[in-house]
């Protein structure tokens, strides 16, 4: 169990995590949390009516992480050379699209992040030193999407667009600074294959 996940009986999964572990993951989701923020909105209203009915930003993000993480949804980059009709209809749809999907998508992410946080706090409360995380069906979901999102958001830092970039940072020497980075990238794809994997059916 140390370092991977395993399935329990009621189809959750469980992992053994050390301090060290404990701490990183959460440090990672805690700046998930705080890079995605309450939205281009502000803090949540607590008129459940008005939040149903709250419009997003209608443009991309200007981080490169936060691109990843909330993509166009229709199509990759906009091309240039395309007619002038064609590219500002691909530029309406993505935009109108955006503005009635970001907020929910932007929520959805920040409740995954403090799932984990929750789980590792509760571990954390539960006894000292390292400990074995068991998770629920729901939350062994929700620590999926989180793990893809980590992994997501420190590629993008690392400018991993495919395996061969993983391969190359992954022969750094341990005197680079994104070595660090480059490990948590690599552990974190160990985790997320394990729980994905108790998952399946």
């Amino acid at each position: 169990m140390p370092g991977h996940f395993e399935p329990i009986p009621g189809g959750g999964a469980a992992v053994a995590l050390d301090e060290v572990e404990i701490s990183i993951i959460r440090s990672l989701a805690v700046q998930l949390l705080e890079l995605i923020g309450p939205g281009p909105g502000g803090e949540a209203s607590d008129d459940p009516l008005a939040e149903l009915f709250a419009e997003g930003p209608s443009e991309p993000p200007s981080d490169p992480v936060l691109q990843r993480l909330f993509p166009d949804a229709y199509g990759g980059p906009v091309d240039e050379d395309a007619p002038v009709d064609q590219v500002d209809e691909q530029r309406a749809h993505s935009a109108e699209f955006r503005r009635f999907t970001e907020n929910d998508l932007r929520a959805g992410k920040r409740e995954d992040a403090l799932a984990v946080i929750r789980s590792l706090d509760a571990l954390a409360a539960a006894g000292e030193g390292g400990a074995v995380l068991k998770l629920t069906p729901e939350e062994s979901v929700r620590w999926m999407r989180a793990l893809n999102d980590l992994r997501l958001a420190i590629g993008t830092r690392l400018d991993i667009t495919d395996e061969e970039d993983t391969d190359v940072l992954y022969r750094l020497p341990d005197e680079d600074p994104r070595k660090p980075m480059v490990m948590a990238y690599l552990w974190l794809g160990g985790l997320q294959e394990t729980l994905v994997e108790t998952l399946m059916p």
